[in-house]
């Protein structure tokens, strides 16, 4: 695992009344804003969305996804710069409302998620605002890097 992304673990505590989901050691440092986004189907995939002066934090709330994170290549004016240098690996996260966890995206990484479950919930917390967020946003199709199969064991 790159070691600037990070996993944050949590826990679930149950009892007769019900279960509290948490993870205590997300502090919000740096946090501007959050969004929520569920897909209209299990499978669906997202990607791959970078921000170079941007970090996240991803939290399944409900269901589970696969979260994918890459360093991103180097690009000018939103278009990748053609290089003979490795492409970067690209490093999948299963998150799981079942254990509660949050993935920490570096800035200068690209990201992208695929539901698991059918009504999945994942929330993104960002340390940009949408307008520095909207001025710093470089896209790549969504098969740029392709992580999205399940490995069957």
């Amino acid at each position: 695992m790159n070691s600037d992304i990070a996993i944050l673990d949590g826990g679930v505590a149950t009892d007769d009344r019900g279960c509290v989901r948490f993870v205590n050691d997300f502090n919000f440092k740096g946090v501007k804003r959050f969004y929520q986004v569920e897909n209209h189907k299990s499978g669906f995939i997202r990607a791959w969305h970078g921000h170079r002066d941007e970090s996240k934090y991803v939290y399944v709330a409900k269901g589970s996804a696969m979260i994918g994170v890459v360093k991103m290549p180097p690009t000018h004016n939103g278009e990748e710069i053609k290089s003979s240098a490795p492409q970067p690996t690209a490093e999948k996260f299963i998150l799981s409302a079942n254990k509660p966890q949050v993935l920490y995206i570096p800035k200068g990484f690209a990201n992208g998620a695929m539901t698991l479950d059918e009504n999945t919930i994942i929330q993104y917390f960002s340390t940009s605002s949408l307008e520095e967020s909207l001025g710093d946003d470089i896209r790549f199709k969504h098969d740029k890097w392709d992580i999205w199969k399940s490995e069957y064991r």
